[in-house]
């Protein structure tokens, strides 16, 4: 008869060890990275060390003087962001329940959702939940995926990303048209005649798509100034310095009229949550009532 399989001997990994480990990924150096889990700098690399003892991998290779994350190590640090942000929620939600918190929603929205599609939303959920803390944080959708990711947000409105992530579930809240403006009195031609430009950062979700819109149109891509923030590109537009495309929730905004061109694409924004996070009510909650908004 055949022989039973040798149980599987996990190694005795801690806590502690993987939470370096993200560190150290996450920071430009090592004294910052032991300085952020509140170590000395000889305890992380000790601590290193004996994780990569107990799993049998050399995790860490030299680069000049430094030492960086292997790449064929990266399933190591996307299994240690998993238990340290699952570990990070358990011990909130512990906390809440010793203290018999009702609940902490921490949302973050890109400024048009915060400033122009939801703002009743928000209102209304603090009037009618005094004893929920909720913060909000404003921020360019790249950063709320990268916190919501990491644990720092419970919940994100932002653009819908390009491509899936790992561990994140979206939900569609909204569309929203995005148009060509002009500065005051100028004359809108064909797309070849288009610009020069002040767009949002070249690294941001919604630039990537603006840019392939402008590619298919034959509109040329010479980008002046950039800015996170859409009322920043709006002023530069009236200073003449350039050609933008926003919302028009954002473009048509104040008293001065831009040039209205046409539209070149819509974007989609969504409501953004990790898939394994511990279930909070108060959390659920605001989901819910934003998801009720949806258009």
């Amino acid at each position: 008869m055949p022989s039973a399989a040798t149980p599987l001997t996990l190694p005795d990994i801690s806590i502690r060890q993987l939470e370096y480990l993200v560190a150290v990924a996450d920071a430009p150096t090592w004294k910052i990275a032991a300085d952020r889990v509140g170590v000395s700098a000889s305890a992380l690399s000790q601590g290193l060390a004996e994780l990569e003892r107990r799993i049998g991998v050399q995790l860490f290779e030299a680069h000049g003087r430094r030492r960086v994350l292997r790449t064929t190590c990266r399933p190591v640090l996307d299994h240690a962001r998993l238990v340290v942000t699952a570990t990070t929620d358990l011990v909130d939600w512990a906390k809440r329940l010793k203290t018999a918190a009702a609940g902490r929603v921490r949302l973050g929205m890109i400024d048009v959702a915060a400033v122009t599609h939801f703002p009743d939303v928000l209102r209304t959920f603090r009037t009618e939940r005094h004893d929920v803390d909720l913060t909000l944080s404003v921020a360019p959708s790249r950063t709320l995926l990268a916190d919501l990711e990491r644990g720092v947000l419970d919940l994100a409105v932002c653009v819908e990303p390009p491509a899936p992530i790992e561990g994140i579930d979206t939900v569609s809240l909204l569309s929203e048209p995005l148009v060509v403006y002009g500065p005051p009195g100028v004359d809108i031609g064909p797309p070849s005649t288009w610009g020069p430009w002040v767009l949002f950062p070249a690294d941001s979700h919604t630039r990537r798509a603006v840019a392939t819109s402008l590619a298919a149109r034959g509109a040329p891509l010479d980008v002046a100034a950039e800015s996170h923030q859409p009322d920043v590109l709006r002023e530069m537009v009236l200073l003449g310095l350039g050609w933008t495309v926003l919302p028009r929730s954002q473009g048509e905004l104040g008293p001065v009229e831009l040039t209205v061109g046409e539209q070149v694409m819509e974007r989609r924004l969504v409501l953004a949550r990790r898939r394994d996070a511990i279930a909070d009510p108060a959390v659920d909650e605001l989901a819910n009532r934003l998801l009720d908004r949806r258009s």
